[in-house]
């Protein structure tokens, strides 16, 4: 029985892209199918998305983590790409978005913050450094969470107080940053003292694909239901989610030759810049005021944006940074 979920892990590690879009489908048949289970799906979102971070960070042992950050040419390489660069090709692109203001809200929310999650996945595969990514996942957490209240302001103005409060903020950090990364902090600590702790460190490793395909699967399934009307303001930020992508992948590069980085660590900062956090800023998009209530929307739009892109980016990159 052991042997047989093990390999069904292993399995489900090597098709893990695949197994993403199977996830994303259902999601979208079960919200188009069954929209009176979407309020349900919705609470679920956060519980989910916890159990993913926390695994995530529980694949980052605290010391290499301190060691990490001795590793300044990629680390300033990351934070550049991600809170200089990225936040001038959203300001050249800010103009010709949708005039919704809930539309523009959401897209600001996605693409100011850099992903945690499956960007690590779609690096490795890739060839990118993905244990050095790995190992920045926590600095780019908390360095979106302090910036994004500013680029808003940025952004929005002076209207921003009146459209974006900071309590669902101080929380999303707390429940998905905080408690998720003390406690895989603190199993990494009993791994390294006793037996049962590494075992169970171990079966909580293997967690990371289900965990990834459950939480694109709640997303999507309790955010299709809300499209009904609004359904064209939505795809009319598609475009500009391509677009982004497009533009990264060779600002990326540029960041990567300008701090002289390996190929490994190149590709690794390529995708950082152009992958978005779109999993854990949806918990602000839906603490929002129900008269913005699309934008939420909008983030899940930019995953399955993302989701097919990164299946190119998985194939592209390495052309792109031989």
């Amino acid at each position: 029985m052991a042997q047989r979920g093990s390999g069904l892990v292993e399995r489900m590690e090597r098709h893990q892209v695949a197994v993403y879009l199977a996830a994303m489908a259902v999601g979208g048949l079960l919200g188009g199918l069954a929209p009176g289970a979407g309020p349900g799906l919705e609470q679920a979102v956060n519980p989910v998305l916890g159990a993913l971070l926390f695994v995530t960070f529980l694949q980052v042992p605290a010391a290499e983590l301190l060691r990490s950050l001795r590793g300044t040419r990629f680390l300033a390489a990351a934070l550049t790409v991600n809170f200089a660069v990225v936040p001038l090709v959203v300001a050249a692109m800010f103009a010709f978005l949708p005039d919704d203001q809930a539309v523009r809200v959401g897209a600001l929310l996605v693409l100011l913050c850099p992903c945690v999650d499956y960007v690590i996945v779609f690096s490795g595969l890739a060839g990118g450094s993905n244990r050095r990514l790995l190992a920045a996942t926590p600095l780019l957490l908390v360095a979106q969470m302090l910036l994004l209240p500013v680029f808003l302001y940025l952004f929005l103005g002076p209207e921003l107080s009146d459209v974006v409060e900071a309590g669902p903020f101080v929380r999303a950090f707390l429940t998905l940053i905080a408690a998720p990364l003390a406690l895989a902090w603190l199993l990494q600590a009993w791994a390294a003292r006793r037996p049962a702790g590494r075992r169970a460190a171990d079966a909580a490793t293997t967690t990371m694909v289900p965990l990834m395909a459950a939480t694109l699967l709640t997303v999507v399934a309790s955010q299709v239901p809300k499209l009904g009307d609004s359904l064209s303001d939505v795809a009319g930020v598609v475009p500009f989610y391509v677009l982004f992508l497009a533009v990264m992948a060779f600002a990326g590069k540029a960041v990567a030759r300008l701090f002289r980085l390996g190929t490994g660590a190149a590709r690794a900062i390529v995708f950082t810049g152009a992958t978005r956090n779109s999993l854990v800023v949806l918990p602000l998009a839906l603490a929002l005021p129900d008269t913005l209530a699309v934008a939420a929307s909008v983030v899940v739009a930019q995953t399955l944006v993302e989701v097919l892109g990164m299946v190119a980016y998985v194939r592209l990159v390495p052309r792109l940074v031989p």
